[in-house]
């Protein structure tokens, strides 16, 4: 049976749609409506581009590293958009108080911290294993505790910053987030390698 509840603007903001778009309006319309994401979308991609290619030397040292970095930049961008999923919530049920937003921050600090170690040193465990390079494994599990930090930070940071501005924080917090553990799970990852590994 299929439901006939509309969806929530949370839900269909969520990835930079309008929360007005009608499924069945017309393509030219769709398209308008999702071009200023899917535009800022392709720039921060591009951006993380140029963070790989100012690595070129690194990568071509090591060529694992072009392996291992969409595991980095993936599970950062997971855990920025698990903790996008909760403030958004939050704030739309009115959860979230100026007295308690420190609080919420060192919270999400602290479980990214725990799963930066815990995933973080599986993977490290599981690089030393492939590529027989215990300093790699180490730099592996660095650079994911690092990139959780960051992601849970700015997981809390975006829709709170939107909702300062008077912006709507599910639109876009998606592309955001993404953008921002890419390019920074690359750099991190890259960075601790250029320093560590050459």
């Amino acid at each position: 049976m299929w439901s006939t509840k509309k969806p929530t603007p949370i839900c269909v903001a969520w990835g930079g749609l309008s929360a007005e778009e009608d499924v069945f309006a017309p393509v030219a319309k769709a398209v308008k409506t999702r071009w200023a994401w899917l535009a800022i979308n392709l720039c921060t991609a591009f951006i993380a581009s140029r963070v790989i290619d100012g690595f070129e030397h690194t990568i071509s040292q090591l060529v694992a590293l072009a392996s291992l970095m969409p595991i980095v930049a993936g599970i950062g961008g997971n855990t920025g958009n698990q903790t996008i999923t909760m403030i958004v919530r939050a704030l739309a049920l009115q959860n979230i108080q100026p007295g308690n937003l420190t609080f919420l921050i060192l919270r999400e600090m602290g479980v990214a911290l725990v799963n930066g170690l815990v995933w973080g040193g599986i993977m490290g465990g599981v690089t030393w294993w492939l590529y027989d390079d215990i300093a790699l494994g180490g730099v592996m599990t660095l650079a994911m505790v690092l990139n959780l930090l960051v992601a849970a930070l700015m997981g809390v940071i975006i829709p709170m910053t939107m909702v300062k501005l008077g912006r709507d924080p599910a639109v876009g917090s998606s592309v955001m987030i993404t953008a921002i553990t890419d390019t920074g799970g690359f750099f991190i990852f890259l960075g601790l390698a250029t320093v560590f590994l050459l």
